[in-house]
């Protein structure tokens, strides 16, 4: 269990609230989940470990995998913050029928784009840095030119020219360079078209080429060559790499056309081989998804043989051994010690930080651990999401009802095991292959 942080003396209204609301809703906050955070303290460290081969110009992938409702979301952002804390660009985004690994409609071109929509720095932890990073590539550019005693230009051009060997490197340094031009002559329209491309939202090459000169843009087939030139670029603007967390894999594991998924997992497998065999700098993967994603043999992962070869886990990790160096990271469940810190610091989180406002006294807590556990077992903290979102929703009934009694509402309390989706029945498999992936049915049996 992970040493429990100091408590707040206060917490603001807007960080209290945003907290509450979001975890009523069942949903992870954006910010201020450190204040909620307990145990998995090994886990954390593994995470904490790759985060430093990713700084240190290494690479590395990691599968989180954890039971429906069991806090992979929660996870994945708090890796992500430890990131920002080592000076690592990260960004997120959630996989779905509209935005995939591989395709040739537009999906990829979708991730890609939303991905750079969410793409953080510490400075700007809620997305939408990507003008920031190129600003400040530009900036550190014009003061290594003014100590050389050199121009800008010469010196953007020295920076740029490593990534012009990469695939799509030299348009990408082409607007890099258009991007400088614009901000040397006060063009905020070609600045803004740089952004633009680098964004992936040019719909057309014809548009791309006509605004910046370029005969590329992002699409479907280039979407992870993007990737790593952008994880190349954001070190050479300072920055120690990029971490990209994609979560809902499972909407992978759901495609009912086989072509389409196989290739997908084929996009999923190149990755895995460039961050393991180091063939890309300062860029890291996590995905995302529950055991049923990982370990179908008909549909999960382990359906394509080269990736279950490589995701299998150690057999030596057994009887109570574990392993956490490999690329699949399973999440421990909480143990009953660490629901109880949970509930403390929801309490707390709750009165804002003062400890005289607290709503329940501490054998509420226990008590409301004792029904959770008679009502649907062990469950409440194996997934422990409808537990925190009820005792959420106990203690907002308390705030506004301020003669109830916590005891008589106790019983009241529902609370139901997590049902997985994922269990649900899928679409039949399309036998029909596609090397391209794209199928018009696959969206519309999803």
């Amino acid at each position: 269990m992970t040493t429990p942080a100091p408590k707040p003396a206060r917490l603001r209204p807007r960080d209290r609230d945003a907290i509450i609301s979001s975890l009523r809703s069942g949903v992870v906050p954006r910010a201020g989940f450190q204040h909620i955070q307990v145990g998995r303290a090994a886990e954390v460290s593994a995470m904490s470990q790759e985060i430093t081969r990713i700084a240190d110009g290494g690479s590395a992938v990691r599968f989180v995998i954890g039971e429906y409702g069991a806090g992979k979301t929660f996870f994945l952002n708090l890796v992500r913050s430890i990131a920002a804390e080592r000076k690592l660009v990260t960004t997120s985004a959630d996989l779905s029928p509209d935005r995939r690994l591989h395709a040739s409609g537009g999906q990829a071109r979708s991730l890609y784009a939303e991905l750079m929509r969410n793409i953080a720095t510490r400075s700007t932890p809620d997305g939408n840095a990507l003008p920031s990073i190129v600003e400040r590539f530009v900036t550190s550019a014009i003061q290594e030119a003014a100590n050389a005693g050199t121009s800008p230009a010469t010196v953007i051009a020295g920076r740029l020219e490593q990534l012009s060997e990469s695939v799509g490197g030299y348009d990408f340094a082409q607007v890099i360079a258009a991007y400088w031009k614009g901000h040397d002559t006060g063009n905020e329209q070609l600045k803004s078209d740089a952004v633009r491309w680098l964004r992936g939202e040019f719909a057309t090459r014809t548009d791309a080429r006509a605004a910046l000169g370029v005969r590329t843009m992002v699409d479907d087939t280039s979407f992870y060559d993007h990737l790593k030139l952008i994880a190349r670029f954001v070190r050479l603007a300072g920055f120690s790499g990029l971490l990209v967390c994609l979560d809902e894999m499972v909407n992978l594991y759901k495609l009912a056309h086989t072509g389409a998924r196989k290739s997908n997992y084929e996009q999923v497998l190149r990755i895995v081989n460039d961050c393991l065999q180091g063939n890309v700098e300062g860029l890291g993967f996590c995905f995302g998804g529950t055991p049923e994603m990982l370990m179908d043999t008909r549909r999960g992962l382990y359906s394509y043989e080269a990736l279950r070869s490589r995701l299998a886990e150690n057999n030596f990790a057994v009887g109570g051994l574990v392993d956490y160096s490999g690329p699949v990271l399973r999440l421990a469940n909480l143990t009953p010690e660490d629901m109880h810190v949970l509930l403390e610091r929801l309490r707390h989180v709750y009165a804002a930080g003062d400890p005289a406002s607290y709503l329940v006294p501490d054998e509420a807590l226990a008590a409301f651990m004792q029904h959770c556990a008679g009502r649907i077992g062990d469950a409440y903290f194996r997934t422990p999401r409808n537990t925190i979102k009820e005792f959420v929703n106990l203690l907002a009934v308390l705030d506004q009802n301020p003669g109830a009694d916590w005891r008589q509402l106790l019983g009241n309390v529902s609370i139901d095991t997590e049902t997985n989706p994922d269990l649900e029945p899928l679409p039949d498999e399309l036998d029909v292959s596609d090397p391209n992936g794209t199928d018009e049915l696959t969206s519309l049996r999803i």
